[in-house]
């Protein structure tokens, strides 16, 4: 089962070293989706206007999978 990882960008980079196995790619996306949805959820209001939120998943080969991208706007 090929592995994937999951990189946080919100400031500062936050590498995933340890990674998850799953199936593919359509449950590498099911998982960023939903565990992007949980840390969005952490942030608790910590993400500010002009800032960017962004979840990077990687295979084990350093392909890039997916990209889910947050920008926060205030108008």
């Amino acid at each position: 089962m090929p592995r994937y990882f999951f990189h946080i960008h919100h400031g500062e980079r936050y590498a995933d070293e340890t990674g998850v196995d799953l199936p593919g790619k359509e449950a590498a996306w099911k998982e960023a989706t939903f565990t992007a949805g949980q840390l969005l959820q952490d942030l608790d209001g910590a993400l500010r206007p002009g800032q960017e939120w962004r979840m990077e998943v990687i295979d084990e080969a350093a392909n890039l999978v997916c990209v889910l991208h947050l920008l926060a706007e205030r108008h």
